[in-house]
């Protein structure tokens, strides 16, 4: 049976959650495919010590070896934070049909600040956010407010 996009985006908030865990920014991201999670992912930059290694590349990067291909067409991915323009390119390159994000980021957001996914950059990709905004924003707010304590 077919999962609500809040459904989908609790999952991509686990991964956040072990973004959190593992002492990253807490973002997490999932791929969808026929419904079906075919990728999941959460930053890793810190571990990584990779400038790239944010929530939705590493989604990508799963997704894409899962299915054999870097075109995900018909794919759908899951954001706990809208994405930055790095991480939109790679949606929108990847051909995914669909980007659901949870609480914006005023300060980065491809979709608030840049409007990326309005610019005939390719691929067009449908944006529907606000999914959970308020537990995707409390999960970044906890991080920083435990980060300053220390």
């Amino acid at each position: 049976m077919k999962k609500t996009p809040e459904e989908y985006m609790r999952l991509a908030l686990d991964e956040a959650e072990l973004a959190y865990q593992e002492n990253e920014v807490p973002i997490g991201a999932i791929v969808v495919l026929n419904d079906e999670v075919i990728g999941r992912g959460h930053n890793k930059r810190e571990s990584t010590s990779l400038v790239t290694s944010h929530a939705e590349i590493e989604a990508i990067k799963e997704a894409s070896k899962k299915i054999g291909s870097w075109k995900l067409d018909n794919a759908e991915i899951y954001v706990t934070i809208e994405p930055c323009p790095m991480c939109s390119y790679a949606i929108i390159d990847s051909h995914m049909k669909k980007l659901y994000y949870g609480a914006k980021d005023l300060k980065r957001g491809a979709v608030s600040k840049l409007d990326i996914f309005n610019q005939n950059l390719g691929k067009k990709v449908l944006v529907c956010g606000n999914i959970l905004e308020e537990e995707s924003r409390e999960i970044m707010e906890r991080f920083f407010k435990d980060l300053r304590k220390k």
